[in-house]
């Protein structure tokens, strides 16, 4: 495994050099930034990532507003109790794509951010969480929240803000490469080598998870 300056060296070289890369590089928010963000904004961001999971990401995008609007701007406390009758209007709501089955995340993660709440906040557990075990954060949320196992996850994580990876078609080809691994890392021996792997990086860079994410992407 090469370390972290020779592979940020090949992605400068391949990206305009090092100024040119940093610029493209985005820290992750603080944990203090993390906790501020109101339980309602995490809602959102993981809906829509698991309605954006195998669908035009544009179409959901453009259609936004509507979710907004129609999941009462995301209220933890009305998602989660959404009775029968709002769930079927929802299913003939043209605002937002009419997925029965992702519809009912909402109501099933607005519990579960909930459950966070009464845990010690949701900011803090999915800010707080150790970026040194990220691969367990994730595993959290695959256990315990709906339709956030594989990318979706990673990418609502990203999206908030949060520092982690993603593990596109890029990273694990460099991983592939850097032989962490030998294909998408799925198992828990092939993730906890992926995880050590990026420990090592952020050790020898001081950089965080998702900055070496990037990095690995555009090495290629």
């Amino acid at each position: 495994m090469h370390h972290f300056d020779e592979i940020f060296g090949l992605a400068a070289a391949r990206h305009g050099g090092e100024a040119a890369l940093n610029a493209q590089l985005t820290k992750p928010k603080t944990v203090a930034e993390l906790t501020e963000i109101p339980d309602d904004r995490w809602l959102s961001v993981i809906t829509k990532c698991v309605f954006q999971a195998g669908f035009n990401w544009k179409v959901i995008e453009a259609k936004w507003d509507g979710f907004e609007e129609a999941f009462d701007g995301f209220d933890l406390g009305r998602c989660a109790f959404m009775d029968d009758e709002k769930f079927d209007a929802l299913l003939t709501d043209t605002r937002i794509v009419r997925n029965g089955t992702k519809i009912a995340t909402v109501r099933d993660n607005a519990a579960f951010l909930l459950e966070l709440r009464q845990e010690g906040g949701v900011g803090q557990t999915l800010g707080g969480w150790p970026s040194t075990d990220y691969i367990g954060l994730l595993a959290m949320l695959k256990s315990r929240a709906s339709r956030l196992g594989g990318t979706t996850a990673q990418f609502a994580m990203r999206f908030a803000g949060r520092d982690g990876f993603i593990l596109s078609q890029d990273v694990v080809a460099q991983l592939v490469a850097e032989g962490v691994v030998d294909k998408t890392p799925t198992s828990k021996k092939a993730l906890t080598a992926t995880q050590e792997a990026f420990n090592t990086w952020m050790d020898q860079s001081g950089r965080s998870l998702t900055e070496i994410s990037r990095v690995l992407a555009m090495s290629l």
